[in-house]
C-alpha cells in the first residue's frame, strides 16, 4: 500500500437492480452465525495427475484450469504447476496423494474429456467474456475455450458467445450475466478475477531514457521533464516508453501526472491519466494503480507502458511527462508483453458454481459492484481481487465492507479444488509464549504483512519463510486463518515447522480482509463472530488490521469502542495492531489493547535509523512500545536478522504475544 490517496465512499444503499426491479439488498440479520464451511472442499485427494503448464499459453492454461473445476469438484486428481518459481511443485507432497507425473499436460485433456459435457466459447474481441465463459462452464459442467481449441480436443460446443457481447460495453455484459446466470449460481462467494493478464515478450532491448537515482518519497522532484524518443522512430510498431520504480524496495516508483507528446513540434497526444483521453495510448496498465491526485503510479516490481505512433516521416518525436518520485524510464520499438487469458483459481470458481466478474469499484462499474455484493448474505466470501482504477484495494474493500462482505484476496491462489480437500492437522496451540520482564526498554515487536493474501501465502510467504536466516529474530507473521479451510496444509506447515521466536497471527482484519467501521452495525458481530470461530481453530490471539480511511483520503480511521467491543466479545483476542504509518496510535478502547504500526521505509540500516529519530525525546523512565511493519514483498528473513543486530540498547525486539502482554501490564497499571 501507498501514500498515493483514494476517495471513500459512502454507505451504499438501495440501487436499481435488474430487469428494472430493485436490488433485494438484503439487510443484515442481527445475530446471524454461519454454518457449515465457509470455503468448501471437494473431498480429499488420494491420486493426482501433475503437470507443469507454466510454458503453455494464457489459453491452454484457461482450458486445463476450468477442466480442472469440473473433475475436481467429483474427487481432486489433478493439480498444476503454474510458474517457473515452482511454488506450486512445493506444496505436491503435503497433498498426501500419489502422484502421476505427465510430461505433455495438453494430453490429460483427452484423459479427462468425458467428465466435461462441452464447451463453452469466449470471444477473443471481448476480453470480460473470459469471465462469463468460467461462470457457464461451472453451471455446465464444461471447460472455458476458443472455437479452434474445442474443434481440435473434441468437445462439443455448449454455448457460442462470440458477438454476444459489445467489446466496449463492460457493463452491459455483466449485466446480462448478473440477470441471467447469476440466479442459478451458488451464493455462497462471489468471485473477482481479472479477465486478461499481460505476458512478457522475451528478448526486448530496451534503452534508458531517465532514472532517478535518489529515494525520493515527498514529490519534491516533480516537474515536467521532455523525453527525446527520435532514435526509436525507426520501428515499425509505434514506441513504447515504460515507467518502473528505480528503487523497487520501499514503495515509492515513478508516477505521471501528464503527458504530451509532440512529433515534428505539432501535439499529437495530450492526456491525464485515468481519463478516457489516456485509454488509446495506454498499451499496459494492469500492472500500476490511479492516485489521489489524477496520477499513474507503478511501486516495486510493477510498471506501466504507454504507445505512441508517430505520421509517417516525422523526424522528431518529444514526450513531455510531469514526473516525480523514483521513476525509471526506458523505450523500446518492440511490442513488450502480450494479451493472454487469466487463467488462475478459475478451478474452485468452476468448481463452487460461483459467478466471476471484474468491476472497478468506483463510478457506473462501482455502482454494478454494490449491486451484486447486496445479493448475498452477511459473511459472504468475496474471493478474487480489484482492479487499479482510482478506487482499486481501499475502494473495493470499503464497498465488500459495506455490503457486510468480507474480501479473500485469492486470485493468484492455484489448485484451490485440492488444497481446501487435503487432509491436514491444523493445531489450536501456539508455542509457549517467551517470559517476559517489564523493563524501561523500548520494546519492538516486527510483523511481516500481506498474510490476508492467501496466494502470498501459498507462493511467496513459502519463499521467505523457507530462508535460512528465519528464526534469529523474534518476528509475527501474518497468514490467513481461513487456510484451516481452503488451505489447511499450508497452515499446517507453517505452524509444524515454525521457531520459539516465529508467531502467525491473522491477517487484516480476522476471517477475510475487510474494514470493520464500514460494515453495518447490525451485522459486524457476524464477522467478529467468524473471526473467532477461525482464531480458536488456528490458535491464534493477535489480530493485524485495517479500517477504512478518513473523509481527506489521507490516513486511516481508528477502531472506536463499539468495533473492539465486537470483537473482545466474540474472539480470544489479547491485542490488535492496527495499519496506521506513523505509529502514533495506543489505545485500549472496550479494554482490548490496541497499537498502531509504524511502517519506516528502506532495508535494515535506514529502517534503524528512522527508529532511532522516531523515539528521540524518550527520557528512559518508562517503557516505550513500537509495532513495526515488515514489508513481505522486498524484505527477507536475512534482512529481519540484519535489523536485530543493528538494534542494540535501549531496544528490545519481542514476539508479538509477549509485546501485548507487557503493554497490557502498562496500561492496567496506568487504569
Amino acid at each position: 500500500m501507498n501514500a498515493h490517496g483514494v476517495p471513500t465512499y459512502l454507505p451504499a444503499g438501495e440501487r436499481p437492480g435488474p430487469r428494472g426491479r430493485r436490488a433485494r439488498n438484503r439487510p443484515p440479520r442481527p445475530g446471524h452465525r454461519r454454518r457449515g464451511p465457509l470455503l468448501p472442499g471437494f473431498g480429499r485427494p488420494t491420486r493426482l495427475d501433475f503437470a507443469d503448464v507454466s510454458t503453455l499459453h494464457g489459453d491452454d492454461q484457461l482450458l486445463l484450469t476450468t477442466l480442472q473445476g469440473v473433475v475436481n469438484r467429483r474427487r481432486p486428481r489433478l493439480y498444476f504447476n503454474y510458474g517457473p518459481e515452482n511454488y506450486d511443485t512445493a506444496w505436491l507432497d503435503g497433498t498426501g496423494a500419489r502422484i502421476t507425473r505427465h510430461d505433455r499436460p495438453l494430453d490429460l485433456i483427452a484423459r479427462y474429456r468425458g467428465e466435461a459435457r462441452g464447451a463453452i466459447l469466449h470471444d477473443p474481441a471481448v476480453p470480460d467474456s473470459v469471465n462469463v465463459a468460467t461462470t457457464l462452464a461451472g453451471l455446465e459442467n464444461a471447460v472455458a475455450a476458443t472455437a479452434e481449441q474445442a474443434a481440435e480436443h473434441g468437445f462439443t460446443v455448449l454455448t457460442d458467445l462470440r458477438g454476444r457481447f459489445d467489446p466496449g460495453d463492460v457493463l452491459a455484459t455483466y449485466r446480462w450475466q448478473l440477470e441471467n446466470l447469476f440466479p442459478r449460481c451458488t451464493k455462497a462467494l462471489l468471485s473477482g478475477l481479472p479477465p486478461t493478464r499481460t505476458v512478457r515478450v522475451e528478448d526486448v532491448r530496451w534503452r534508458e531514457v531517465a532514472r532517478e537515482t535518489e529515494r525520493i518519497r515527498d514529490s519534491s522532484n516533480r516537474q515536467v521533464r521532455t523525453f527525446d524518443l527520435s532514435q526509436e522512430l525507426t520501428g515499425q510498431d509505434g514506441v513504447y516508453l515504460r515507467f518502473q520504480d528505480s528503487l523497487g524496495d520501499d514503495g515509492w516508483g515513478a508516477s505521471v501526472g501528464s503527458v504530451v507528446v509532440k512529433a515534428d513540434g505539432t501535439q499529437i497526444a495530450s492526456f491525464t491519466p485515468g481519463t478516457d483521453a489516456e485509454t488509446p495510448y495506454l498499451f499496459d496498465g494492469l500492472n500500476s494503480a490511479i492516485g489521489g491526485d489524477a496520477n499513474r503510479f507503478a511501486d516495486g516490481g510493477n510498471y506501466f507502458i504507454y504507445r505512441f505512433t508517430a505520421p509517417a516521416g516525422t523526424r522528431q518525436l518529444l514526450v513531455e511527462v510531469d514526473l516525480w518520485n523514483q521513476f525509471l524510464v526506458t523505450a523500446t520499438t518492440t511490442a513488450p508483453t502480450r494479451v493472454e487469458p487469466f487463467p488462475y483459481f478459475r478451478d474452485y470458481t468452476v468448481a463452487m458454481r460461483a459467478m466471476v466478474f471484474w468491476l472497478p469499484p468506483s463510478g457506473e462499474t462501482g455502482a454494478l459492484l454494490d449491486e451484486i455484493l447486496s445479493e448475498v448474505r452477511p459473511t459472504t466470501p468475496y474471493a478474487g481481487w480489484f482492479s487499479n482504477d482510482v478506487a482499486g484495494e481501499w475502494g473495493g474493500v470499503d464497498r465488500a465492507s459495506q455490503h457486510a462482505v468480507e474480501v479473500v484476496p485469492a486470485d493468484y491462489y492455484m489448485n484451490a479444488t485440492v488444497h481446501a480437500g487435503v487432509q491436514a492437522r491444523v493445531s489450536d496451540r501456539v508455542r509457549p509464549r517467551p517470559r517476559t520482564t517489564l523493563r524501561d526498554r523500548v520494546y519492538l515487536t516486527l510483523t511481516v504483512g500481506e498474510g490476508d493474501n492467501i496466494q502470498y501465502c501459498q507462493r511467496r510467504m513459502r519463499q521467505i519463510w523457507d530462508d535460512p536466516a528465519r528464526g534469529q529474530v523474534p518476528t509475527n507473521w501474518t497468514v490467513s486463518p481461513l487456510l484451516a479451510e481452503i488451505g489447511p496444509a499450508l497452515l499446517a506447515y507453517y505452524q509444524r515447522t515454525a521457531t520459539d521466536h516465529d508467531l502467525l497471527i491473522a491477517g487484516p482484519s480476522g476471517a477475510g480482509y475487510t474494514y470493520p467501521g464500514s460494515w453495518p452495525r447490525d451485522a459486524l458481530d457476524a464477522y467478529t463472530a467468524l473471526t473467532g470461530r477461525f482464531l480458536r481453530r488456528t490458535g491464534m490471539d493477535l489480530v493485524y488490521a485495517y479500517n477504512h480511511r478518513n473523509a481527506a483520503g489521507d490516513g486511516w480511521v481508528a477502531f472506536d469502542e463499539r468495533i473492539a467491543a465486537s470483537y473482545r466479545k466474540n474472539t480470544p483476542l489479547r491485542g490488535i495492531i492496527q495499519s496506521w504509518e506513523t505509529g502514533d496510535l495506543q489505545a485500549a478502547p472496550a479494554g482490548l489493547p490496541l497499537i498502531g504500526n509504524f511502517s519506516p521505509q528502506g532495508k535494515a540500516q535506514e529502517y534503524r535509523d528512522t527508529l532511532v529519530r522516531h523515539i528521540e525525546g524518550w527520557d528512559g523512565g518508562r517503557p516505550l512500545f513500537i509495532a513495526g511493519a515488515v514489508n513481505a514483498w522486498n524484505w527477507a528473513p536475512g534482512d529481519i536478522a540484519e535489523l536485530g543486530e543493528l538494534l542494540g540498547d535501549p531496544f528490545e525486539i519481542v514476539r508479538g504475544d509477549a509485546f501485548f502482554e507487557l503493554l497490557g501490564e502498562v496500561m492496567n497499571n496506568r487504569a
